[in-house]
């Protein structure tokens, strides 16, 4: 399954959380065996960005270690809101 991770960062924010959310993303991805990606929205309304953290191709309980990987790197202090969280598997061909 992959996982998709958006959320809202003030664009004065962006600066220090960019180090931050990079070594979260290589320790997941040395721990993991996943290839994250991280994105954003080009346009930044009223100063505020739209993120996106995308992990392909997660195992069983990469969820349960996102959490806690986010809740020690302290991402939180920087984002404004909640982390929104959504799994998407891939549908089969019908070849």
């Amino acid at each position: 399954m992959d996982l998709y991770v958006y959320y809202r960062v003030a664009t004065g924010d962006a600066e220090a959380l960019m180090p931050r959310v990079r070594a979260l993303q290589a320790q997941l991805a040395a721990a993991h065996g996943v290839a994250p990606q991280l994105k954003r929205r080009p346009d930044s309304p009223d100063g505020v960005q739209t993120w996106m953290e995308v992990y392909p191709a997660t195992t069983p309980g990469f969820t349960a270690a996102l959490t806690q990987a986010v809740a020690a790197a302290g991402l939180d202090t920087l984002i404004a809101g909640p982390r929104h969280t959504e799994l998407f598997m891939d549908i089969p061909s019908c070849a």
